[in-house]
């Protein structure tokens, strides 16, 4: 089976996870609109395989702990999440359910947050997840 392209992968599997702020999700950005009298608070953190998880831990869990770390650092931070970007890094090998898992356990991690994707990017590595 012949592995869709970024645009096309975007669309299949995380333009229903996106919010309005995603813009689409037809570029690397994402739009936060803070009512006044309010802050931004921002946070990254990166998961690698090997170092973060196992390789063969479920798409799904990987991808809820992706988001939880992140959330997690908001709240220590006394934020209410208003929406996420997503940086995916895939290596060779990876396939369509593989992706579909992913994004099954990352919109039901973002739906029980309230946090919709707003943008992010997706990219091949040689290296690992």
């Amino acid at each position: 089976m012949e592995r869709p392209g970024e645009f096309e992968l975007i669309a299949r599997h995380f333009a229903p996870i996106a919010g309005p702020g995603g813009l689409g999700l037809v570029d690397d950005a994402g739009l936060l609109r803070p009512a006044r009298g309010y802050e931004i608070v921002v946070t990254a953190d990166a998961l690698v395989a090997g170092v973060h998880f196992f390789p063969d831990d479920p798409p799904g869990s990987i991808a809820r702990k992706a988001l939880a770390v992140n959330l997690s650092d908001l709240a220590a931070k006394g934020a209410k999440p208003e929406g996420f970007v997503l940086a995916l890094a895939l290596p060779k090998g990876w396939t369509d359910n593989w992706l579909a898992a992913f994004a099954a356990g990352l919109k039901q991690a973002a739906d029980e947050a309230g946090c919709p994707l707003i943008g992010g990017d997706t990219v091949s590595t040689p290296g690992p997840l």
